[in-house]
């Protein structure tokens, strides 16, 4: 290759074949080619005809270098350029796959918060089962069979779903706290009613005490001032002696009318404090027989409670042999879909082996002909099962 061809060669350089040439050691030979063409001739210094051709080398050195310069100065811009185009496309692939990942777990997404509220539901609906055995105040034993009667009206169904088993434990638990503190406060209830029967009885005790006391004072001091009247009348003179005597009569039966009027006044309070006592005592009797029939119903609501929680578990036992059964004959369906697919498969491929050995194709090529088309390796070719 001359000399002239090499700088035809360089003057061709374009943005098409730049990779290929600006690489390590891969302007050498545009420098070699200059530099045999500039040194294969010795001009003659002392004519002019000499030094002129000696600027025109050296002119040609300077376009040969800018002729193989511009273009790779060019090409190094834009290699500069391409990491800011690199990262823009990457930034919008990211993009487009975070929000493809995040559309494709979507239905996924949705279904967890789903499952989540669900499970929320029914946990909610257990704690306020449990919630129901719990009081911030000493409830009266009223309001202890109230609750334990709303309680009872919580149904546990299949509507609880797994939460079933769960559900009615503590539903059972609640009931059962429910019904022991049903005892204790009717327990307590009989006996501060008792006590209320014996202060009652006390005090009507002691008021007739004090009304006894009260007669006999007032008896004997109307009997001392009887007397004391007397004994005046009886140093007066002789000619009042009748009618002191018939005073002293008056007075004691003034006295004996007092004394009358103050026992019967002690007997309408003996009498009313006997019906108050009566009356607690009555409150006492009813007390003890809301506790044995409080007693009774926990008694038989512990067992329906047992009863209900059996059968509860069988039909959870029995839902969950159902679901087994049901995923046990699935799966046995599928295998047997995978099989019968197998097979129909099996028989098409079949047919097409046979056809391509009708057609002249030899067996071992018919077979692998088969085989890619199936595994869908040959383009635009498939077969229809």
């Amino acid at each position: 290759m001359s000399a002239q061809q090499q700088v035809m060669t360089i003057d061709d350089i374009s943005a098409d074949n730049a990779p290929t040439i600006y690489v390590t050691g891969g302007l050498g030979q545009f420098f070699d080619a200059v530099s045999a063409e500039v040194t294969a001739e010795v001009p003659d210094l002392t004519t002019r005809k000499g030094r002129e051709r000696i600027a025109s080398l050296a002119a040609k050195v300077s376009k040969s270098k800018t002729a193989v310069e511009k273009p790779g100065r060019d090409y190094l811009k834009r290699l500069k350029e391409m990491p800011k185009v690199v990262e823009a496309e990457l930034r919008e692939f990211v993009t487009k796959m975070d929000a493809l990942r995040d559309a494709t777990r979507q239905p996924l997404t949705d279904w967890e918060k789903a499952e989540d509220a669900r499970v929320d539901k029914h946990n909610d609906g257990i704690q306020r089962i449990k919630d129901m055995a719990r009081f911030e105040e000493t409830p009266t034993a009223a309001h202890v069979a109230q609750v334990i009667a709303d309680l009872e009206l919580v149904a546990i169904d299949k509507d609880w779903e797994e939460f079933l088993p769960e559900a009615a434990e503590a539903k059972d638990q609640s009931l059962a706290k429910l019904r022991t503190l049903l005892t204790e406060r009717t327990k307590y209830e009989a006996e501060q009613a008792e006590l209320v029967r014996l202060r009652a009885e006390a005090e009507a005790q002691a008021q007739r005490d004090r009304d006894a006391e009260i007669a006999r004072v007032a008896a004997e001091r109307a009997s001392r001032e009887a007397e004391e009247r007397a004994q005046a009348e009886r140093d007066a003179a002789a000619r009042r002696e009748q009618e002191l005597i018939d005073q002293a009569a008056a007075a004691q039966r003034a006295t004996e009318q007092a004394a009358r009027d103050a026992e019967a006044a002690a007997e309408r309070q003996r009498l009313q404090l006997q019906l108050q006592a009566e009356q607690a005592e009555r409150a006492a009797e009813q007390a003890e027989s809301n506790r044995l029939a409080a007693e009774q119903r926990a008694e038989q609501e512990r067992i329906d409670a047992e009863r209900r929680q059996t059968e509860a578990v069988e039909r959870a036992r029995l839902a969950e042999v159902a679901r087994a059964n049901a995923a046990a004959d699935e799966i046995l369906r599928q295998a047997k879909a995978r099989e019968d697919d197998l097979e129909h498969k099996k028989a098409i491929n079949r047919a097409a082996l046979d056809a391509f050995i009708a057609g002249g194709m030899p067996e071992a090529c018919a077979k692998q002909a088969v085989t890619l088309i199936a595994q869908r390796k040959i383009p635009a070719v498939a077969i229809s099962y």
